[in-house]
C-alpha cells in the first residue's frame, strides 16, 4: 500500500527489482534467453498441490469426458472476482496460480478478464518469476487479449492498490517489449511517455527495443522525441541507444546531426562499441571531412576497437573525395598491414584520385595490379578509368578499356558511352562519336544526355543543320528533349547569327511545358546582344525577372559586357550599380575588365582609368587582362609614358606580362619609331619564356620599315619562318612595300608570288603598296597590270592608287594618260585629294613612303 499511496501523491517512487536495470545488457538490442525459457514442470509437471488445486472451481481438465456436466455447472458458477480471489488464495505459490489461471483460461465460454491478468502478474512479479511473467505478457499482448494500453496501465495501477501488490517498474518495461513484439508501436510509445511523466525507471534495452521499432519503420522524428524525454530524464541510453538514432539521422541524410549525437555521447563518458564508433566515421565522411575521420579512426583504435573493412574504406573514399591520395593511399597500407585486403571499391575510389589529379599511369598500373590480385573490375572500375583516359586526352587508351570490359562481358553503361562521346569529340573525330552512338541506340544504352552531347558539340560548331536533323531522330523515336536539349539548339541558332530560329526555339520550349532556366536566357540575350539587338536583350532579362528565374553572375557579366560590346558602356556602367544596389551582384575582376575594355574602344581613356581607380578601392585585385587593355589603349592614343607607367604598376603587383601585354607595349614603341625600345621589350619576353606571335613580329616588321631597316625586317622574317609562325596579309604586304621603297623590286615581286602560292589574297592595301612602289619605280606598265587585276577581281582602285598612277604619268610627261586617269577617278566617284592636285596642277610629287603610310592608315 505504500507505493500505491506514493504513487498517488505524485512521488510515484516505485520499488526496483532486485537485480537492477542497469544490470543488464545495454549494448544487446535483444534481452538474454534464458529470461524467454518457461520450466516445463512448473506449468505441466505434477506438484504436491495438484490434488487441492483440482478442487478449486474452473480447475478441472476440460479433456476429461467424465466430468463434462459437473465442468459446465462449474464454468456456469465462475465469475471474474471468484478467479481474482482463487489466484488472491495462491499468492505465496506463484506456479499454482499460474496453472489455474491457464486451466480457467480454457474453459468455454468463459474469459478471465484483464483484472485477474493483472493480479496473475503481479503475483508472478512479487514472486520473482520474470521470465513466466514476461511470456504471459507477450502471448496476452499478441493474441489481442490487452486492451489500449492506457486501460491496461490503470488497471493495473488499481488491482496493485486494491490488493496490496508493490508496482514493480519490470512490469511497465515488459509492457514496453511486448507492445512492440505484437507491432503496437503507438501502445509502446504510450507506456513510454506514461513511465516518463510518472518518472518510473526505464530500462534502456527496453527503450532500445522500441527505438529499434521505429526506426525500422523510419519513424525516425518520433525516436528523436523519444530520445530527447530520456534525456530530459538524465538517461542517456547507451552505446545501442546512440547507434541506433545515428542511423536515423544517416538514413534521413542527415550526417552532421548523427555527428551530433556521437559527441554528446562521448562528452557525457558514455562508453561506446565499435559499431557506435563505424557509424560516426560514416557521418563524418559523408561531409566529407577526412582529417576528422581518421582521427576519430585513431581514438577507436587506441580503446582497443579493430576497424572493419567497411570503416577504412569510407575513410578512403573520403579522402580521394577531398583530393587528398597520398593520405588515401597511407590509409589503404594500414588497413592491408592489418589483415585486411583492399577491396573493389578502394581500388576503384583510388583510381578517381589518380585520374583527377591526371595521373592517368599510376591510376592504369592500380588496375593491373588487382586484376593480378584476383580483383575483377566491374562497370565503375571501367568507367572512372575511361573517363580518366578521354578526360586527358588519351582516347586510344580509353578504346583499349572498353573492348577489355567488353571481353569480359561487362556491358558498358550509358557513362561511359558519354566519356567516349565526349572524348572523341574533344578530339574532333565526329565520325567516330557517331558510330559509338549509333551502337549505343542499338543496344538501347544511349540516354537523353547522348543526344545532348552530339548537340552540343554540333551547335557549338556552327553545324546547326546537322543538329536538327538529330533533333528529328530523337523526337521520332519517342526520346524527349530536356531543357539542356533546347538550350543546345538555341545557342547553335545564337552562334549562327539566326536570332529569329532562336527566338522560335524558345517559345517552342514554352509551348511544350518546358521552363527556360538561367542558362536559356543568358545565351538569348548574349546572342542578341551580339546582333546589335540591345533592346531585346535587355527585354529578356526583364522577362526573366517576372518568371522569377534567379540570376547569377554568368547572367549579369553576360548584360554588362554585352552593352560594352556595343558601345553603350555608360549604360552598362549605370546597370552594374543598380545590380549591386538592388539584386546584392558583387562585380568580379571580369566584370569591370569589360567597362574598362569599353570605355577604351569608345576612347574614353579618362573614364576607363576611373573605373580602374573604382575596382583597386571596392578590393577587386586588377589582373594581367586589366593592364594590357590599358596599356593597349594607352599606346594606341599615343600616351606611351602612362602605358609604362601601368607596365610597372603591373609589375609592382606581381603580375607577369603575357604575351598580349608584350604585344601591346611593343606596338606602340614601334608606331612610335622607337625601336629600341621594342627591341629591348622583344628581348624580355624571349628572357621569360614567351614566345612572340604574329602580332609582334608584324609590329617589330613595321617598325624597322618605317625606319628603312629592311635588313632587320627580313631577319625577323626569317626568325618568324623558322619559329613555325605563318606570315599573314600583313607581314607580306609589309615586307612589300619596304621592299618596293629600296627599289628592291625583284624581291618585292617574289614575295607576292610567294604570297598568292599560299593563297593569301590581296586587299586594297596590297594593291596600294604595289601600284605605288612600281609607280616611284617607274614601272607603269606593272602598275597598270595591277591596276587591271583589280578590275577582274571587282575592287575599284582608291584615291591613292590613282594620284600615284598620275603622278608617274605626269613625270613621264604623258600628261593625257594622267588627265584620263583623272577623269576615270571622277566618273567612278572617287573625289579627288590634296595629292592629286599637287601633281596637276602644282606639280610636286608625294614620295611613295607618304603614299604607303597614308594606304596603312
Amino acid at each position: 500500500m505504500r507505493i500505491l499511496k506514493t504513487l498517488q501523491s505524485s512521488s510515484r517512487r516505485l520499488i526496483l527489482p532486485p537485480a537492477s536495470h542497469n544490470s543488464l545488457c545495454s549494448s544487446s538490442i535483444s534481452l538474454p534467453t534464458s529470461e524467454y525459457a518457461v520450466s516445463e514442470k512448473s506449468i505441466s509437471g505434477s506438484t504436491s498441490e495438484d490434488a487441492s488445486l483440482s478442487k478449486l472451481p474452473g480447475a478441472e481438465d476440460p479433456k476429461d469426458d467424465s466430468s463434462t456436466s459437473e465442468n459446465h455447472h462449474q464454468t456456469t458458477s465462475l465469475s471474474h472476482s471468484h478467479v481474482i480471489d482463487v489466484l488472491l488464495s495462491l499468492k505465496k505459490d506463484p506456479f499454482s496460480a499460474l496453472k489455474y489461471y491457464r486451466r480457467v483460461e480454457k474453459q468455454r465460454g468463459f474469459t478471465p478478464g484483464v483484472d485477474s491478468f493483472c493480479v496473475l502478474l503481479h503475483i508472478l512479479i512479487d514472486s520473482g518469476i520474470h521470465s513466466n511473467a514476461r511470456l504471459l505478457l507477450n502471448r496476452w499482448v499478441l493474441d489481442h487479449q490487452c486492451p489500449a494500453a492506457s486501460i491496461f496501465m490503470d488497471r493495473l495501477i488499481d488491482s496493485a492498490k486494491r490488493f496490496e501488490f508493490d508496482l514493480n517498474s519490470r512490469v511497465f518495461n515488459y509492457m514496453i517489449n511486448s507492445c512492440v513484439r505484437a507491432g503496437r508501436i503507438e501502445d509502446a510509445i504510450y507506456c513510454f511517455n506514461w513511465m516518463i511523466k510518472n518518472e518510473i525507471d526505464l530500462w534502456v534495452s527496453f527503450v532500445n527495443v522500441l527505438l529499434t521499432a521505429l526506426v525500422r519503420k523510419n519513424m525516425n522524428k518520433e525516436a528523436r522525441d523519444l530520445y530527447d524525454k530520456m534525456i530530459s530524464r538524465g538517461i542517456c541510453g547507451d552505446s545501442a541507444t546512440i547507434h541506433l538514432l545515428m542511423r536515423a539521422c544517416l538514413r534521413e541524410g542527415k550526417a552532421e546531426e548523427a555527428e551530433w549525437y556521437f559527441t554528446k555521447a562521448r562528452e557525457k563518458g558514455l562508453e561506446l562499441d565499435a559499431v557506435t564508433y563505424s557509424s560516426a566515421i560514416g557521418a563524418i565522411c559523408h561531409k566529407p571531412n577526412a582529417i576528422s575521420a581518421c582521427e576519430l579512426l585513431k581514438e577507436m583504435k587506441g580503446i582497443g576497437w579493430v576497424p572493419s573493412e567497411g570503416t577504412y574504406t569510407k575513410v578512403i573514399v573520403a579522402f580521394v573525395k577531398q583530393g587528398n591520395v597520398v593520405e588515401a593511399l597511407k590509409l589503404k597500407d594500414e588497413m592491408v598491414s592489418c589483415g585486411t585486403p583492399m577491396n573493389l571499391v578502394v581500388a576503384t575510389s583510388l583510381m578517381k584520385g589518380y585520374c583527377v589529379l591526371g595521373d592517368l599511369d599510376n591510376a592504369l598500373k592500380l588496375l593491373s595490379e588487382i586484376i593480378e590480385d584476383g580483383l575483377s573490375p566491374n562497370e565503375v572500375t571501367f568507367s572512372v578509368l575511361i573517363e580518366g583516359c578521354c578526360g586527358s586526352g588519351n582516347v586510344e587508351k580509353a578504346c583499349e578499356l572498353y573492348d577489355q570490359m567488353s571481353k569480359m562481358g561487362i556491358k558498358p553503361s550509358a557513362t561511359i558511352i558519354n566519356s567516349l562521346m565526349k572524348g572523341f569529340l574533344k578530339g574532333q573525330a565526329l565520325e567516330k562519336a557517331h558510330k559509338l552512338f549509333d551502337k549505343a541506340l542499338e543496344s538501347g544504352v544511349a540516354n537523353i544526355y547522348s543526344y545532348n552531347i552530339l548537340l552540343s558539340f554540333l551547335c557549338k560548331c556552327g553545324r546547326v543543320d546537322e543538329a536538327c536533323n538529330l533533333w528529328s531522330r530523337m523526337v521520332n523515336i519517342g526520346v524527349v528533349p530536356s531543357t539542356v536539349s533546347y538550350n543546345n539548339l538555341i545557342l547553335g541558332y545564337c552562334r549562327k547569327g539566326d536570332l529569329v530560329m532562336a527566338d522560335n526555339v524558345f517559345s517552342e520550349m514554352r509551348g511544350k511545358g518546358f521552363k527556360p532556366n538561367v542558362v536559356t536566357f543568358t545565351i538569348l540575350m548574349d546572342g542578341h546582344f551580339k546582333n546589335s539587338d540591345t533592346e531585346r536583350a535587355l527585354n529578356m532579362y526583364d522577362e526573366m525577372v517576372s518568371l522569377g528565374v534567379a540570376r547569377t553572375d554568368f547572367t549579369y557579366n553576360t548584360i554588362i559586357n554585352g552593352l560594352c560590346k556595343v558601345s553603350q558602356t555608360s549604360v552598362a556602367q549605370s546597370l552594374l550599380k543598380k545590380f549591386m544596389e538592388e539584386e546584392g551582384f558583387i562585380p568580379a575582376c571580369m566584370t569591370y575588365n569589360s567597362i574598362i575594355n569599353g570605355f577604351v574602344k569608345e576612347g574614353a581613356l579618362n573614364s576607363a582609368l576611373a573605373v580602374y581607380t573604382e575596382m583597386c578601392e571596392k578590393g577587386v585585385s586588377p589582373n594581367v587582362i586589366t593592364f594590357t587593355t590599358l596599356v593597349d589603349g594607352f599606346c594606341k592614343n599615343n600616351n606611351i609614358s602612362l602605358a609604362l607607367k601601368m607596365h610597372n604598376q603591373m609589375k609592382s603587383k606581381g603580375l607577369e606580362l603575357d604575351v598580349n601585354a608584350y604585344s601591346a607595349l611593343i606596338d606602340g614603341f614601334c608606331k612610335q619609331r622607337d625601336m629600341e625600345s621594342a627591341s629591348g621589350l622583344f628581348s624580355e619576353l624571349l628572357e621569360v619564356g614567351l614566345s612572340p606571335n604574329k602580332f609582334i613580329y608584324n609590329s617589330m616588321i613595321s617598325g624597322y620599315r618605317n625606319l628603312n631597316n629592311m635588313d632587320a625586317a627580313l631577319t625577323l622574317h626569317k626568325k618568324m619562318i623558322e619559329q613555325g609562325i605563318p606570315c599573314d596579309l600583313e607581314t607580306y604586304t609589309t615586307l612589300i612595300d619596304g621592299l618596293l621603297r629600296e627599289g628592291k623590286l625583284l624581291i618585292a615581286s617574289e614575295f607576292y608570288a610567294e604570297m598568292l602560292g599560299k593563297g593569301i589574297v590581296p586587299d586594297i592595301i596590297t594593291y596600294t603598296v604595289l601600284v605605288n612602289g612600281l609607280c616611284n619605280r617607274g614601272q607603269l606598265e606593272n602598275a597598270c597590270e595591277i591596276l587591271e587585276e583589280m578590275g577582274r577581281k571587282g575592287l575599284t582602285p582608291n584615291v591613292l592608287i590613282y594620284s600615284a598612277l598620275i603622278a608617274g604619268y605626269f613625270r613621264e610627261g604623258n600628261l593625257q594618260e594622267a588627265i584620263r586617269l583623272h577623269d576615270e577617278m571622277l566618273d567612278k566617284g572617287l573625289v579627288p585629294d590634296e595629292r592629286t592636285y599637287d601633281v596637276l596642277f602644282n606639280g610636286k610629287f608625294t614620295t611613295s613612303k607618304d603614299v604607303a603610310e597614308a594606304s596603312c592608315a
